[in-house]
């Protein structure tokens, strides 16, 4: 099934918004795990089986990994999702950009490799970097366009004839891009007016909205500002306020009890 028609179903059939971010860093991790001798895994999968009902996607950052030397935790993270929570999209955070030839690569890496159903990119090298991404039809080609960090300002606010940059990089996504239907773009939950913007220019295209939680990022501007006329349209993700919502044994209940509070706040206001 093709990335958006998952993450579609997840959003109708589940009533979740929710997508929880999968960032290990094992100095957090409660005492009884950190000197297990596969404590990454054991860790992020007790998270994912404790709040996949609760989420519309997965989000594993693949430098968390790639730092500890776990990427071969990252492909089976990745796979025991597919194998025990099949309906869940995961999507690899990569943040990846380069010329065409290497941008082959990099979508083999995350479609082949990694199994990922959605790839997060950075598009300021332009169509020919991301092709490769957008010729997996079946695959979620996530832009960078509006970031949640608060220097996202220093080029993506710059203006370009008349609007900045960010929302030239909306409009061009939406009308030159996205002729598989598998864009989607990042647009930070910091900057709530902005990312309306984006949503007038872009339509139902779904967006990725980091900056909920430890970013300090509104949860009901997110939602008046960029929900689609069905209610759904956003990914609002949530990593360390859900991973490290508990510190003990228990810390995967934890971790689902904020999933549920994130979840059942964007519900309260979806629906309120």
């Amino acid at each position: 099934m093709r990335f958006h028609d998952t993450l579609q179903k997840r959003w109708r059939e589940h009533g979740t918004l929710v997508c929880v971010g999968l960032d290990p860093e094992p100095a957090k991790f409660p005492a009884h795990l950190r000197n297990a001798p596969d404590a990454v895994f054991d860790f992020c999968a007790a998270i994912v089986d404790a709040t996949a009902d609760l989420a519309c996607a997965f989000k594993p950052q693949i430098a968390h990994f790639a730092a500890l030397r776990a990427e071969d935790v990252l492909e089976r993270l990745i796979a025991h999702i597919h194998e025990h929570h099949p309906d869940v999209p995961v999507i690899l955070d990569a943040k990846r950009g380069d010329i065409g030839s290497t941008a082959k690569h990099y979508a083999s890496e995350a479609f082949e490799r990694y199994q990922a159903d959605a790839v997060t990119l950075n598009p300021y090298l332009g169509r020919d970097s991301i092709q490769p991404f957008l010729d997996h039809a079946d695959k979620g080609v996530i832009l960078l366009c509006r970031t949640s960090n608060p220097g996202g300002a220093d080029f993506q606010a710059l203006d370009c004839g008349g609007a900045p940059l960010y929302l030239r990089v909306a409009e061009t996504i939406a009308r030159d891009w996205n002729a598989n239907g598998n864009c989607a773009l990042v647009t930070g939950a910091t900057w709530p007016e902005e990312l309306g913007e984006v949503r007038a220019r872009v339509g139902d295209m779904p967006l990725l909205v980091p900056g909920i939680g430890a970013q300090g990022g509104d949860v009901e501007a997110v939602l008046r500002h960029g929900l689609t006329a069905d209610g759904t349209g956003l990914m609002i993700s949530s990593s360390r306020a859900i991973l490290y919502a508990g510190s003990g044994e228990d810390f995967a209940t934890a971790a689902r009890a904020a999933a549920q509070t994130l979840r059942d706040t964007i519900n309260r206001h979806r629906h309120g």
